[in-house]
Parts: C-alpha cells; sequence; structure tokens
C-alpha cells in the first residue's frame, strides 16, 4: 500500500508560496541530501491541478536537475476537470477520498508531493495524508500563502528531526490517529 508524504519549504511564518524567491540562499549539500533521499524513495507522484499546470509547462521541456526524474515518474492529478493530461505518465484522479484511497492501495512504496497546499489540506481532512515534511527556513518572509490558513485542527506527531547547517530544520510529522 502506498504512503503519501507531502514535502514543503517552508518559512517561519507558515509561508509556502514562491519558494524560488526566499529559499536558495539556504540550499546547500545537506538540504540536497534529504531532498535527494526523498525523490529515491518516491514511486509515484501526486498533485493538484494548479500545481500539474504549472509542471507541465515547465519539467518536460527543462534539462533542470531533476527533470528526469519528474518526466519518467508516473503522475497523478487529482482533478475534477483535467480530461487529457499532456505531460506523459501521467493519470487523473477524481477529486474524491475513495479514488485517492484506491490510489493508494494500488501503489507500492511512497508517493510524493509537493507544492500542492490546498491539497495537502484535503488529504489531511480526508486522513488520507500519511506524513508530512518541512524544510522549515529560518526566514519571516511576510506575505504569501501559507501552508495551513483557517481550518480544523490536525493533531500531528513528529517521526524524525534534524537542523541542517544552515538552520534549516528538517521535520517529518505523521498524523497523531
Amino acid at each position: 500500500m502506498g504512503t503519501i508524504t507531502a514535502n514543503f519549504f517552508i518559512a517561519l511564518d507558515g509561508v509556502v508560496e514562491a519558494p524560488d524567491q526566499w529559499h536558495f540562499p539556504y540550499f546547500d549539500d545537506d538540504m540536497g541530501a534529504v531532498v535527494g533521499a526523498g525523490l529515491d524513495s518516491t514511486e509515484a507522484f501526486l498533485m493538484g491541478r494548479t500545481l500539474y499546470d504549472e509542471w507541465a509547462a515547465y519539467w518536460p521541456g527543462s534539462d533542470d536537475e531533476p527533470a528526469a526524474f519528474f518526466n519518467a515518474v508516473p503522475k497523478y492529478v487529482i482533478s475534477s476537470s483535467l480530461e487529457n493530461p499532456s505531460w506523459n505518465n501521467t493519470t487523473v484522479v477524481p477529486g474524491d477520498a475513495a479514488a485517492v484511497q484506491r490510489l493508494k492501495k494500488e501503489v507500492e512504496g511512497d508517493i510524493g508531493m509537493s507544492g500542492s497546499a490546498t491539497t495537502v489540506r484535503w488529504l489531511l481532512a480526508e486522513g488520507l495524508l500519511d506524513q508530512l515534511r518541512l524544510l522549515v527556513h529560518p526566514i519571516v518572509v511576510g506575505h504569501g500563502q501559507r501552508l495551513f490558513e483557517d481550518g480544523p485542527t490536525h493533531p500531528l506527531r513528529l517521526v524524525d528531526s534534524a537542523t541542517l547547517s544552515s538552520g534549516v530544520l528538517s521535520l517529518l510529522y505523521a498524523p497523531a490517529s
């Protein structure tokens, strides 16, 4: 059975939007190892429609690292409106909990995801998110979408933690229940 793990670059104030504008000064070999280990264990990639549209426009024609990974890995898009995905190896999953549960049963291993805050909030509320990895950057961005906006309470338990040489915290959480 698949395990859904969401991964985020996140600021101290909870901002996850536009990490390309604040994250790179903290990216070093330590963080590269954490990100690389996550990609190495990923058997499939899950995303929402907005992220799919952004990444499908970028990764297929890119030579940037990790384009080869994203172009080859099986991709699943939670969407009720996407009909004919153009990015290779992409499957549309209806936006309901039963469909995602079926996906988890079909995929053996880790189902990674990144950058889909709305989708992560929905998965957590539906009891479908297994792990949440946060790379907490020592910066207050002050504006932008936060991972958790107004919403219900979800108790989590800390599974693993490490402090990277840049001061970034690598935190792995799972639902407490």
